[in-house]
């Protein structure tokens, strides 16, 4: 059975968490945060960020890295990171998988991404700027996930209802 799981590991902007947690509601997947975050999770611009969907999500908190790993040993986790060598959209997602994303400011430690080499994946960017926005990555990242599940489950087509302004 397939499932999602967005992993941010010490996210710093909670503006950013706020949006990423909308986009593990309206996909579905489940949220873990890798302490020290950046900003409480009681912050009003955080909830507001994620506006009506707190209720809706599947949160989990850490203390730390090794903490994540000893709750999930057998965890499939790509890392996301400008020093990827595999591109998002070639890596296969399937089962259970779990797509870890670094701080804002300085994306997932080396030491990390060197014990995984094979898991590292990018999101093609031009070479003139760092990196794309932590939200916008996540996104695109589970929505390449989704695309490769076939979006199984999500309504995927939507209904034009012919309306009049004029009257």
């Amino acid at each position: 059975m397939n499932k999602l799981h967005i992993v941010l590991y010490q996210p710093e902007i909670h503006a950013n968490t706020g949006n990423i947690s909308r986009t593990c509601a309206i996909t579905g997947a489940d949220l873990h945060l890798i302490r020290p975050l950046g900003f409480s999770t009681d912050d009003k611009h955080l909830r507001r960020a994620g506006l009506d969907y707190w209720d809706k999500l599947n949160i989990t908190y850490y203390d730390n890295v090794e903490a994540f790993y000893e709750q999930h040993p057998d965890a499939h986790v790509f890392y996301f990171t400008t020093k990827g060598r595999t591109r998002h959209v070639d890596a296969h997602y399937e089962g259970e998988i779990y797509l870890m994303f670094g701080p804002e400011s300085r994306g997932l430690p080396e030491e990390l991404l060197l014990q995984h080499p094979g898991d590292c994946v990018r999101i093609p960017m031009l070479p003139t700027l760092r990196s794309l926005n932590l939200s916008n990555s996540v996104a695109v990242a589970a929505y390449e996930v989704l695309r490769q599940w076939e979006f199984e489950g999500f309504q995927t087509e939507g209904e034009l209802h012919e309306h009049r302004w004029d009257e």
